[in-house]
């Protein structure tokens, strides 16, 4: 698929277009749904309700059982501390004891050499508290605050291995049982921003994206692919998958999602997304386009409508990649009742997503149930990851509103975030799936087999996948 230029004379496509994806959904929702249920299956159904207050068995039942795919992974937050810590150690990165911000050495006053951290108690754990959820407890800062804190903090430490962190959260998914990863990477920023404050800005987008192009935006795309391509050799290195014993994650499809970032000026962050489109055009293994970073943020707030307008925009103009978007992850404590009326709906409606992820604030949307009708119709998926909702948002439990989506008819695929910093994985959101929202058996199933259904994988891989998946799931069933 290619970009079409401006002043072609072909038409654009428009949005929304749900009834051709309601219709590629329908075709492939044949490969994963049985014309009734085999015993196998209620017979596994029925373990999961013994063992469901039994946390050693039931964590044991669920690491075991096919997960599908995680659709919202933010790399460098899927990273635990711990293994930033070594690679800063082995890369002479030094971190300050004040601010707990990791950058290259050497070490100035008031900062010692991470290496210092592999010997030192004490600092090793005040760095992986100020890196990740670790022992947090609510107080002066709150768990939103301090979970986006952790990036600036330990974005030093991790600059340099991007392989390495493609290879630890890839193994950690393949013994999870897990089949499909899509990860999201910010390629190319600071060229990108560059070019974007040498071209200026007009609200004109028609402009903007051709200046843009006269710019040579395009000529920053070889850098996106020599960055996959460095990232992937790395981590198949790590993980011996050209020798004779290979890691099963070396068998598992990864995909790239390019997340720009929301909370920047209108020139900048409409650049990175036209350098994501161009991407996504150039390269397959870019999958899509998200938007990332507090969707509370003042600049997020401000310009939504606007950012949402330039995606509409794009997706008309490129016939290349797809759209998920962060949108809803608020509630009354971070935003006025006017904005937490429209975002999930303007993400849908106006921008054309695919997916959206969190959606946790949809019960304030205006019309929230023409919204979740809408959803269901379109088949667009929820990712919904259970443990940073409660600790950035303090949504959980009867306040959480998965049952409400799944009641809906809205698919829903459970998701880890950022699980580094989190401290969790994929398996921990099926547990909390069962003993916090009460769901069983078939409906884990389904949320698995939702998170295959609704990747961005060409349709024949998709397919292939979920014959793989209910094949594997035929195997689990079996032991019960």
């Amino acid at each position: 698929m290619s970009f079409r230029p401006v002043g072609d004379p072909t038409p654009v496509r428009r949005f929304p277009l749900p009834l051709p994806r309601a219709a590629v959904l329908a075709a492939l929702s044949l490969f994963v749904l049985p014309a009734a249920a085999p015993a196998s299956e209620s017979s596994t159904a029925r373990h999961l309700q013994q063992i469901r207050d039994d946390p050693a068995a039931l964590r044991d039942f669920l690491w075991d059982m096919p997960k599908g795919a995680d659709l919202h992974n933010h790399l460098s937050g899927a990273v635990y501390a711990e293994s930033m810590v070594r690679w800063g150690a082995e890369d002479g990165v030094c971190v300050s004891t004040a601010t707990w911000v990791a950058d290259a050495g050497p070490c100035d006053d008031g900062e010692r050499p991470l290496s210092d951290a592999l010997s030192d108690n004490e600092l090793y754990n005040s760095i992986l508290r100020a890196w990740s959820m670790k022992g947090f407890q609510d107080g002066l800062v709150s768990g939103h605050d301090h979970f986006f804190a952790t990036f600036d903090r330990f974005g030093g430490a991790n600059t340099l291995r991007g392989g390495d962190m493609l290879a630890e959260v890839t193994r950690r998914a393949a013994a999870q049982n897990e089949q499909y990863l899509e990860t999201m990477v910010t390629p190319a920023f600071g060229a990108v921003s560059r070019l974007a404050a040498q071209v200026g800005w007009t609200d004109d987008l028609a402009v903007q994206h051709q200046r843009l192009l006269d710019a040579g935006i395009r000529d920053l795309v070889p850098a996106g692919r020599g960055l996959l391509d460095a990232m992937i050799a790395r981590q198949r290195e790590l993980l011996g998958c050209d020798t004779p014993a290979p890691d099963a994650a070396c068998s598992m499809p990864v995909r790239f999602q390019v997340q720009g970032l929301r909370g920047f000026p209108p020139n900048v962050v409409f650049a990175q997304m036209v350098y994501g489109f161009e991407l996504m055009a150039a390269d397959p293994r870019w999958v899509a386009f998200n938007l990332v970073q507090p969707e509370d943020g003042p600049i997020a707030l401000r310009d939504y409508r606007a950012q949402m307008r330039m995606l509409r925009f794009l997706r008309e103009r490129y016939d290349a990649g797809h759209l998920t978007l962060h949108a809803g992850e608020l509630v009354p404590e971070l935003a006025t009742p006017a904005d937490l009326r429209f975002h999930i709906r303007e993400a849908v409606e106006v921008a054309g997503a695919e997916r959206i992820g969190h959606g946790v604030d949809v019960t304030w949307e205006r019309d929230a149930h023409g919204l979740l009708r809408t959803m269901a119709k379109r088949g667009i998926l929820v990712e919904s990851p259970l443990t940073s909702n409660r600790q950035i948002l303090r949504v959980s439990g009867r306040r959480h509103p998965i049952r409400l989506y799944v009641r809906s008819g809205v698919p829903v695929a459970l998701a880890t975030d950022d699980e580094g910093v989190s401290r969790t994985d994929l398996t921990e959101q099926f547990e909390q799936a069962v003993t916090d929202h009460g769901f069983g058996y078939r409906a884990l199933k389904r949320f698995a087999r939702d998170s295959l259904l609704h990747a961005f994988l060409p349709d024949a891989e998709k397919a292939a996948a979920l014959r793989a998946q209910r094949a594997a799931f035929a195997r689990f069933e079996r032991r019960f």
